[in-house]
């Protein structure tokens, strides 16, 4: 098992003093708190058991995040931009340094306290979805954080939007271990590339589909098809026991396919789709060509690699 501690960190500013009625609720947007446990539990089960995420500090903020260049949303003006759905800062990052300071992520960190940082906002809070610090950090779906180099270990910031629900947070996650697990395979060719064997599909790779990554399934023929009924082979079962003890001298798989389509991952609901894509994740003890073949370690732990 790998247990991962979580900071929380919610940007949900009360609208209506009078009530106490938070942005969330105004909008009619998600529960903070509720997608949290939806994603530690997906996650959980997703990964086999592996992964287990405790939130060990939660920290509400009345407030808006400060924008990179210094610029803040007030109650006011958020809900005009967001009513007329224009009018929006920009550029619209957030000034990740602030909120590290502001919240001690380094000393938190280095301390033990806690393994990651997930940041939870409303549209155009300004987070990327996923995002490294430390020393050594690396692309995580973002470029690494300039200024958190002497931070002994590296950690993750993911940003989830509480407007869109855990599908969204679960693709999030995805486009994290697509950027960790192409790190480790870097430098690798041809079929010592277990991570580009793993995401290859069909339109890239005719007759060799495997299980393919976040925005395109086995057989999509376009960016989010996870709902086309269009048969091709795939050997993406195979990696459910990844790897093989059946499989030949050398080999990891043993490159059984079989006909698949939309309905095996969930008919286009995006959800079930990631789901079906994180349960093929390698996940076992041992190394297969001095590399873990439990990916789940790099993902949730990059300093493991």
């Amino acid at each position: 098992m790998i247990t991962s501690r979580v900071l929380s960190l919610i940007h949900n500013p009360i609208v209506d003093a009078r009530r106490g009625t938070k942005l969330s609720q105004a909008l009619g947007w998600y529960d903070p708190d509720a997608l949290a446990r939806d994603y530690i539990r997906d996650v959980r089960e997703a990964s086999h058991g592996i992964v287990d995420s405790h939130i060990v500090e939660r920290i509400e903020v009345d407030g808006f995040p400060l924008k990179a260049d210094g610029f803040r949303y007030d109650v006011e003006t958020y809900l005009r931009c967001w009513r007329n759905r224009r009018g929006f800062h920009e550029p619209d990052a957030v000034d990740y340094l602030a909120l590290i300071r502001e919240f001690d992520m380094i000393g938190k960190v280095e301390s033990g306290q806690i393994d990651e940082v997930w940041l939870f906002g409303f549209p155009h809070a300004g987070y990327y979805e996923s995002t490294m610090c430390g020393r050594g950090a690396f692309w995580c779906n973002s470029p690494p954080v300039a200024g958190t180099e002497h931070c002994a270990r590296r950690f993750v910031i993911m940003g989830f939007n509480y407007e869109r629900d855990v599908g969204c947070m679960l693709e999030d996650l995805g486009h994290r271990a697509e950027s960790i697990m192409a790190r480790v395979y870097k430098g690798r060719r041809g079929d010592a590339n277990l991570w580009e064997r793993f995401s290859r599909y069909d339109q890239i790779a005719p007759g060799r589909a495997s299980v393919g990554n976040m925005h395109f399934a086995p057989n999509s023929e376009r960016d989010y098809d996870w709902g086309n009924s269009r048969n091709v082979p795939s050997d993406c079962d195979d990696w459910l026991n990844f790897p093989h003890p059946s499989a030949g001298s050398g080999q990891a798989l043993r490159g059984t396919k079989r006909p698949v389509n939309s309905r095996d991952w969930g008919s286009g609901d995006m959800r079930r789709h990631h789901l079906w894509w994180f349960e093929r994740l390698p996940h076992v003890e041992g190394e297969t060509d001095g590399i873990h073949n439990n990916w789940w370690l790099y993902i949730i732990d990059p300093n493991s690699i």
